[in-house]
């Protein structure tokens, strides 16, 4: 449902992450249900807990707003578990444990005499925790000092300011200089609150949406943010952003200023998903943003809409973010306690280790980790010892990223489904587990993985009568069998997986013939290439790779540069890929992107999906967006249906997040369900002092 977005919450930290197409809103996830169903798998037992994950900025898009994003490297796909999330999962050998299997209700509105809702809040999925007059959230320090400076670090370089132009490498923080309508907190399922709107009305129809604007909201220069400003803004977007922005609000039929603290948003029909991504749209100053070209890059810091400016820069070196000193939002519910850094400076680092380095002699204040062998082996030496630095797994409840390697499938190679399944079994998971990552992994074996929507067992009768107009169309093991992906002793021995994969291979019309994996009507080899951008993937391709040659099949490795990968990736020019889609609580509308006949051509279509089948699962699944239980079957039996299609190997998840940091910060007695809290943090004077001074 998602991509990784920023969150007003989260502002110091959250914009190391991934580009997003005007959309800021954080989508949450699902808290305990009450039903429970029984599940054994063999050596692995999920955990009764939700998935944890640690969003590096917080939050995440609701629904389709997630794929409107355009594709960016994070610096989060660097490592053997980019996402670095936490799904239940556990050592619980032979043992039975019990997994949460239901939805909470539908939130419950209720319309004035005119049939209209008006809220401080809107949900999709669940009732606001917070009431119209709540002071903060309950995870922050309302009390909290706003001082002091944090100091970050990011990977790469950068030529833009400009964070939703089509051209150019943006600076960390960009997104930063604006705000948006409603934010989400952190510790609920999909609930907004108001940012710039204070409020909102809505019909039960779900085809229009009026934001009302706070009085108080001011861009940077001072000027009042008025209804003007946010139509403005979405034609921006809308004329000159990336084409996703388009597609997705192609049925939005008008947006009008009714007064000058009043905007409309009309549909074409009711959609109360995209009524609520509208809230996450990034407002721009027209005095700024009129008669630029918006798809195009900046080279000077803009005039924004949020706390952040740019105080200090060196063009693709470092950049500093000051916090206006008079941002006007400051003391509001869903600000106060948060933006508590006077300045935040990223610096650009092209290499990991260097990164690492630069945390150790305190040139940076803090760091996340994601891959297993830096963690246990490098976050080492004398500050680490004497306490300086610590060093701090942290769990929430998230759900896992969806991290695979994803096929081509409209490469000749992998459009048997048979090819990919066989592919699949020699990934020896328990050996790298073992011998590359520390024992510190699960392994995934779902889109939906550790929520309600994960496909357990056989399918029921709810998911039966959803599977049976196109139980011609897919593969029958979703009828039959219960999906789990291959498994080891970790030795390292796999002549089972061999020998089953090459009798699956021959079944799809494969041989060995002189060690080499043939085509048997044509005669040609089994060749593919792994496309990578990171030596972290190629660390761990490597096993795969000697596996395939096993099979005798050739896997080329091929590193390019980052700007040459998103490139390849965008026109999916690649036969395999390593990829992380930011996991959901609930299968929402922007599946349309990633899996729909219609968006073919789409960047987000990653394998080259185009199957009716699919299709009919996926519309189904938009058709019930407004309906927890009913999409609760639908999000069951397209996992199916994608599970046994081998679109990709799912990977593994972590148990854990990583985070390092110099002990100079405190942070409140309540840590927020879905995040990490970093937000919230507040520069501690007094236990600055007590660090050695930085060394050179």
């Amino acid at each position: 449902m998602k991509t990784i977005a920023m969150q007003a919450g989260a502002r110091f930290y959250a914009d190391l992450m991934q580009k997003v197409a005007g959309l800021n809103v954080a989508a949450k996830g699902s808290k305990t249900w009450i039903e429970r169903r029984r599940r054994t798998v063999a050596g692995q037992v999920s955990s009764v807990r939700m998935p944890a994950a640690i969003r590096r900025n917080t939050s995440i898009l609701p629904c389709a707003a997630a794929l409107l994003a355009a594709i960016l490297l994070p610096s989060c796909r660097n490592g053997d578990n980019s996402g670095e999330r936490y799904s239940g999962g556990g050592d619980l050998s032979n043992a039975e444990t019990y997994v949460e299997r239901t939805v909470p209700p539908n939130p419950i509105e209720i319309a004035n005499e005119d049939g209209v809702i008006i809220s401080h809040a809107i949900s999709l999925r669940t009732e606001p925790k917070y009431p119209r007059d709540f002071e903060h959230f309950e995870y922050v320090n309302p009390d909290a000092p706003r001082v002091g400076t944090v100091v970050l670090a990011a990977t790469g370089t950068y030529d833009s300011f400009h964070r939703y132009g089509q051209r150019g490498d943006s600076a960390p923080g960009a997104t930063l200089f604006y705000d948006t309508l409603m934010v989400s907190s952190n510790d609920e399922i999909e609930v907004f609150y108001g940012l710039i709107a204070e409020t909102v009305e809505y019909p039960k129809s779900y085809d229009w949406i009026i934001f009302n604007l706070r009085a108080e909201a001011r861009h940077q220069d001072g000027k009042p943010i008025l209804a003007d400003d946010v139509v403005f803004s979405f034609y921006k977007f809308f004329d000159e952003g990336v084409p996703q922005f388009k597609t997705y609000y192609e049925d939005v039929v008008s947006v009008e200023a009714l007064d000058d603290r009043r905007v409309k948003f009309t549909l074409k029909s009711g959609d109360k998903e995209k009524l609520i991504s509208l809230g996450g749209l990034t407002i721009l100053p027209p005095q700024y943003w009129e008669g630029r070209d918006f798809s195009e890059p900046l080279t000077e810091p803009p005039l924004g809409s949020g706390a952040y400016r740019v105080s200090d820069y060196a063009m693709g070196q470092y950049v500093v973010l000051e916090r206006l000193k008079d941002y006007w939002a400051l003391d509001i519910p869903v600000i106060k306690g948060t933006l508590n850094f006077d300045y935040t400076r990223y610096d650009l680092y092209r290499d990991e280790t260097v990164k690492l380095e630069a945390l150790k002699s305190g040139a940076i204040d803090l760091r996340m980790e994601n891959v297993s062998k830096q963690w246990v082996t490098q976050y080492t030496g004398p500050n680490f010892d004497a306490g300086y630095i610590i060093k701090e797994e942290l769990p929430d409840e998230t759900p896992a990223t969806i991290q695979r390697y994803v096929y081509n499938i409209q490469r000749d190679v992998f459009s048997d489904r048979r090819v990919r399944q066989a592919i699949g079994l020699v990934l020896d998971f328990e050996w790298l587990n073992r011998n590359l990552f520390y024992n510190q992994y699960n392994r995934s074996r779902s889109y939906f993985q550790g929520t309600p929507f994960e496909a357990l067992g056989l399918p029921g009768s709810e998911e039966l009568e959803i599977l049976e107009p196109i139980r011609g169309q897919i593969p029958k093991e979703v009828f039959e069998s219960e999906f789990q992906p291959e498994t080891t002793d970790g030795s390292g021995n796999i002549r089972a997986q061999i020998a089953k994969a090459l009798a699956i291979l021959e079944e799809a019309g494969w041989q060995i013939r002189d060690r080499e994996l043939v085509n048997i009507e044509t005669g040609k080899p089994m060749v593919f290439e792994f496309l990578m951008y990171s030596p972290s993937t190629e660390r761990v391709a490597i096993p795969f790779q000697e596996n395939l040659k096993k099979l005798g099949i050739e896997m080329k490795m091929r590193m390019v540069d980052s700007s040459q990968y998103i490139n390849r990736v965008r026109e999916r020019d690649f036969d395999m890929i390593s990829w992380p889609s930011a996991g959901s609580f609930f299968p929402g509308s922007e599946l349309q992107i990633a899996l729909h006949s219609d968006y073919i051509d789409d960047t987000w279509n990653l394998s080259g999906i185009s199957d009716p089948a699919v299709d009919y699962l996926v519309e189904g699944i938009v058709k019930n967006q407004n309906n927890n239980q009913e999409l609760l079957y639908w999000g069951r039996a397209l996992d199916r249906v994608l599970q046994w299609n081998h679109y990709g190997i799912q990977l593994w998840h972590a148990g854990f997040s990583r985070l390092a940091y110099w002990d100079k910060f405190n942070r409140p007695k309540v840590k927020p369900k879905y995040s990490t809290g970093v937000e919230t943090w507040w520069y501690d004077e007094k236990k600055a002092a007590k660090l050695p001074a930085i060394k050179s």
